[in-house]
C-alpha cells in the first residue's frame, strides 16, 4: 500500500470509521490539538466531513476536552462526527483497537521516550499511520531504527516533531531553498525569544528534549553507530560552529546554540532528500538569541544549575516544570548562484526568511500538528512513494504543507531577496 496517504485503505480492507484519531486529547498539549482540528473539521478541511475521535484513559476528561474546544469554536457542541474512544498507553490491545479504527493517530502523549513506542508500534502492526510532536533524538531515531522496514512493508506513515519541534526549522530550511535563486548550501537560524502574557511558555517537550537530551547523549551516539547513517556530505564552503556564546551582530545581542532537536532533525532530512532524489544537502547550525550582557551571566548561573540538576531524578522532575517563551524564527542562507559550481569557490549569494507564528507551545504546535495531518492524509500523492518512518522534511517536502500553515498563521516569508 506504497503511498497510501495515511495508511489504512487498501484493496480489500475494512473501512475505518474515523479520518483521524486525537490520542491523549484530555491532555494538556491534546486539548489545543483537539481545538485545532476541530476548527479544521468545521472549516471544510477534513475532507468530506468524515469523522474523528478523541481518545484517552477518561471518558469524562475527554468530554470534557470536547466541551472546551466547542466552547472555544463558539459552538454549543461538537455533532455525531466525533467518536470518544477509552485507550491506556499502559494496554496495547487498547492501543491496537484504536489504530484499527482510524487512518491516522496524532499522539499527544508524552514523553515519548516513556510511552512513545507503543503507540508507534499499535499504529504500525495495525495500518495507522502515526504522527508527535516529539523533541527528542534518541525517540525519533530508536522509532527509525525499529519499525522503518515494517512501516514501508505496511505502507503507513511514521512522521516525529510535527509541532514547534522541528516544523518551522526543518520546513523553513526547505522554504529558503526553494526561494534562493542557486544552489543553497548552508543556513543558520535565530530563535528570538519574546515573553508575554500570551506566551509565556516554551515547548514542554522542547524543554524535555533538552533535559532528557543531555541526559543521555552516549546512548544516543551508540543508536546512531547502529542505525549506521550514511555521512552526508558538506557540499560548498563548510559551514563553521559558532562558540557556545557570541555576539550577534544582525541581532545586536548574544547568541547561543539551540538546546532543542532542530538540528539532528534537518539533519536527517537533508539525509534523505540527497539519498533518494540527490538533491544538495543543506549545513545547518541553530541557535538562540538571549539578550545583553546581562543576560549571559544569568544564562551561565542558570546553565551551571542545569548541569547540576539534570545528573539527578528530582533535579529533571524540578527542570520539566520551568517554561517561559514565545518565537520568531529567523533564516540566513547562502550559497551559488545559478551557473556556478558550489564545489568550487566561496559561496556568492545569500537570502533571509523567516518564519513567524503565534505562541509557541501550544498553539503553534496544534497548527503544525494538524496542518502536517491534514497533509499527510490529503496530499497523498506528493508523500514518499513508500511508508516508513520519516522527518518532516522527508515526509512533506513535495506537499503543501507550508502553504497550509502559511493561512493558518505560522507564516514563512522572505525578509531579504536572494543578493550576489
Amino acid at each position: 500500500m506504497a503511498g497510501g496517504g495515511g495508511g489504512g485503505g487498501g484493496a480489500g480492507a475494512p473501512e475505518r470509521p474515523y479520518e483521524l484519531v486525537v490520542f491523549g486529547a484530555s491532555g494538556f498539549t491534546g486539548q489545543f490539538v483537539v481545538e485545532e482540528v476541530a476548527r479544521a473539521a468545521a472549516g471544510g478541511e477534513l475532507r468530506g466531513g468524515r469523522r474523528w475521535a478523541v481518545a484517552g484513559r477518561s471518558r469524562e476528561k475527554l468530554q470534557a476536552a470536547l466541551e472546551r474546544a466547542a466552547e472555544r469554536l463558539g459552538k454549543a457542541a461538537l455533532g455525531a462526527e466525533v467518536g470518544v474512544l477509552l485507550c491506556d498507553v499502559g494496554d496495547a490491545a487498547s492501543l491496537a483497537a484504536m489504530a484499527r479504527q482510524t487512518r491516522l493517530v496524532l499522539n499527544c502523549v508524552g514523553p515519548y521516550r516513556f510511552f512513545g513506542e507503543p503507540v508507534v508500534e499499535a499504529c504500525v502492526e495495525n495500518g495507522a499511520s502515526c504522527i508527535d510532536i516529539s523533541g527528542e533524538p534518541q525517540f525519533l531515531e530508536g522509532m527509525y531504527l525499529k519499525y522503518n522496514e515494517k512501516a514501508a512493508e505496511k505502507g503507513v506513515y511514521v512522521v516525529g516533531s510535527c509541532g514547534f519541534d522541528s516544523i518551522p526549522a526543518d520546513m523553513g530550511v526547505l522554504y529558503t531553498r526553494d526561494k534562493l535563486q542557486g544552489t543553497l548550501t548552508a543556513v543558520e537560524s535565530f530563535l528570538t525569544v519574546k515573553s508575554g502574557p500570551e506566551g509565556a511558555r516554551i515547548h514542554d517537550g522542547t524543554w524535555k528534549s533538552a533535559v532528557y537530551g543531555f541526559m543521555d547523549q552516549d546512548n544516543l551516539r551508540k543508536l546512531r553507530k547502529k542505525i549506521g547513517y550514511a555521512p552526508v556530505p558538506a557540499v560548498g564552503a563548510k559551514l563553521k560552529r559558532r562558540g557556545l556564546v557570541f555576539y550577534n551582530q544582525e541581532f545586536r545581542q548574544y547568541s547561543m546554540p539551540f538546546m532543542g532537536s532542530d538540528v539532528s532533525v534537518v539533519k536527517r532530512s537533508q539525509r534523505y532528500l540527497h539519498t533518494e532524489f540527490q538533491e544538495t544537502p543543506v549545513q545547518y547550525g541553530a541557535y538562540v538569541n538571549i539578550g545583553g550582557l546581562g543576560s549571559v551571566i544569568k544564562l551561565m548561573f542558570a546553565g551551571i544549575l542545569f548541569l547540576l540538576l539534570v545528573k539527578f531524578s528530582f533535579g529533571r522532575k524540578l527542570l520539566i516544570k520551568i517554561d517561559g517563551t514565545s518565537f520568531t524564527m529567523t533564516f540566513f542562507g547562502e550559497g551559488y548562484s545559478e551557473g556556478q559550481d558550489p564545489q568550487h569557490g566561496k559561496p556568492n549569494v545569500r537570502i533571509c526568511t523567516e518564519v513567524k507564528a503565534p505562541e509557541p507551545g501550544y498553539v503553534t504546535t496544534s497548527i503544525a500538528m494538524v496542518q502536517a495531518a491534514l497533509s499527510l492524509l490529503d496530499d497523498a500523492a506528493c508523500l514518499p512513494k513508500q511508508g516508513g518512518v520519516y522527518s518532516p522534511g522527508a515526509a512533506f517536502s513535495k506537499t503543501k504543507l507550508i502553504d497550509r500553515l502559511n493561512k493558518h498563521g505560522v507564516e514563512f516569508s522572505v525578509i531579504s531577496k536572494p543578493e550576489v
